[in-house]
Formats: structure tokens, sequence, C-alpha cells
């Protein structure tokens, strides 16, 4: 199991994106090859909304929500208080913007790497969990 961040998401599902055929064929062949893709369910807010303000067009980010959600492999983690609480920690101590915490706190809680296109959040959580980039 790995925990995906929204920027790979993003990349993979908006063709124009400098990391589009990255992102599309590590997860095309993750998920082939039966691996497990978690997230906070946070995911879907956050890529609904990237896509949108990234190419004005919110038909096109409804689209990519239904098409992660269709992913067999994906579990969707819930935000519940301790997971909240994990994710406040490592904002406070690894200086993360929330939402960066809150994958990296995903992937602590579940003992998984994280993937990330995030440079930032890559050297930050990289601090605590173990991180890479497809």
């Amino acid at each position: 199991m790995t925990v995906v961040d929204a920027s790979v998401w993003v990349s993979r599902l908006v063709p124009g994106d400098g990391h589009h055929a990255s992102s599309r064929a590590w997860l095309e062949r993750h998920v082939a090859a039966g691996g497990l893709i978690a997230a906070p369910v946070l995911l879907l807010a956050e890529v609904a909304g990237a896509i949108s303000r990234r190419t004005g067009d919110a038909t096109l980010a409804r689209r990519a929500v239904t098409a992660i959600l269709v992913v067999p492999t994906l579990r969707l983690v819930a935000v519940d208080q301790r997971l909240a609480h994990v994710a406040a920690q490592l904002a406070g101590d690894l200086e993360l913007r929330g939402a960066d915490a809150m994958y990296a706190a995903t992937a602590m809680e579940l003992n998984v790497p994280l993937v990330t296109w995030d440079q930032d959040q890559l050297a930050r959580a990289g601090q605590r969990i173990a991180a890479g980039s497809p």
C-alpha cells in the first residue's frame, strides 16, 4: 500500500501537466500489479478544486473525482480526530501545509510510503516517513 497525494492524481488527470506521463505510467503499473493506494478522503476535494482552478472546467473536475472513485485498489481513509491530531502534530513539527500534513499523517498511521510531486512535502514529510515521487 502507498499513500498517493493529490499532486500525483492531478498530474495524471490533466494531460497538459508536466508530470502527466510519469504519473499515468506509475499509477497504471501500481494498480496493474495489485498495489493498494490510500489517501485521506480530503483527496476528492483537493483534486476537484485543483483541476477546476487549472482548467476552468467544473465538469472535468467532477469527472476526475469519478475516475478516482472507480480505481479498484483505492482506499479512502476517513479523517477522524486521531488522524487530525497526528496531522496537526506533523504540521507544527515539520512546518507542513495542512493538507500535506494530512497525507503524511495517513502514511504514518498506515506505516506506508507517501508518493507526491510536491518537493516541499517530500523534504519536510520525508523527515518522518518514507516519501518519494512516481
